[in-house]
């Protein structure tokens, strides 16, 4: 794992679904006079590695809300983890909400800050990651705790009446979700397309009322009570 020496200029790439954003954030690091450098933007999740790739960075500060979603910053996440694993993240949230915090570390993040935090945090945030440290106060690593004690999902995801809501390859495929798994991750591991993989998915949230991936992630972790281990 590459972290930064003492003195080092810490490099920068900044996602965010707004580039005026990006660019105010970029301005203020770089007067900080933190020995930090932006050499980078983003607006969506598949931009993130491209960018990081044209512009290698130390730390990449991904907002959850990117353009193409209002949680795709965590797909992004997973694809630096997977495709630039020498990077570390840092993941910006609009909510200090458990199931937030939770997921941003689930899908592979060094550090979490909320935007309600002071900037000055932001800077310390950005060179405790960047030794190899992970940034959370106590009330988040409590979040964090307590999701881990609670375990993976159970294999059949049951309604109230006790009936099996899902196929087995459905349940299987909401494990992968809830592991922190992409879509391409998931259709390399079943051996199927993409696009059956997100056809797969919007079939499971409509059977379970769920919106998207994080509330699926979610409430397989809820609901881990029941009998049984995913396959």
């Amino acid at each position: 794992m590459k972290v930064s020496e003492p003195g080092k200029t810490v490099s920068v790439f900044i996602a965010g679904a707004r580039r005026m954003e990006c660019q105010l954030m970029a301005t203020a690091l770089q007067r900080s006079r933190q020995r930090i450098k932006v050499v980078g933007f983003a607006a969506d999740s598949a931009g993130v590695c491209e960018g990081i790739r044209r512009n290698p960075a130390d730390i990449a500060i991904v907002s959850a809300h990117l353009n193409d979603g209002q949680i795709a910053g965590f797909d992004a996440i997973r694809d630096v983890r997977t495709s630039l694993p020498q990077i570390r993240t840092i993941v910006l949230l609009d909510s200090a909400a458990a199931p937030m915090i939770v997921e941003a570390f689930r899908s592979g993040a060094h550090g979490v800050l909320s935007r309600d935090e002071p900037f000055a945090l932001l800077c310390k945030c950005i060179h405790a990651v960047s030794k190899g440290q992970i940034w959370a106060n106590s009330k988040q690593l409590h979040f964090v705790v307590e999701a881990l004690s609670k375990g993976l999902p159970s294999a059949r995801i049951r309604n109230a009446r006790g009936a099996n809501q899902l196929t087995e390859r459905e349940a299987g495929l909401v494990h992968l979700v809830a592991e922190g798994r992409t879509n391409r991750d998931i259709s390399r591991h079943l051996n199927l397309s993409e696009h059956t993989v997100r056809n797969y998915l919007f079939r499971i949230f409509n059977k379970l009322g769920t919106s998207n991936r994080l509330e699926l992630a979610l409430y397989a972790i809820n609901r881990n009570d029941q009998p049984g281990l995913l396959t």
